[in-house]
């Protein structure tokens, strides 16, 4: 098992399960946005994603 967060230059994201969820919760840290058509994530330059074994 892993876990996902995303990070930017001045904030770090909470700790989640799956990365469907991370990418969900990255437009609360200004990580990303997921379009809402196609259910695709797109990240803001400088964003990073770290990944942990839980």
């Amino acid at each position: 098992m892993f876990r996902y967060r995303f990070i930017t230059p001045h904030r770090r994201g909470k700790w989640y399960p799956d990365l469907s969820t991370a990418q969900r919760f990255a437009a609360q840290i200004g990580a990303g946005f997921m379009e809402s058509r196609t259910g695709k994530f797109f990240a803001y330059r400088g964003t990073k994603l770290e990944v942990e074994p839980a």
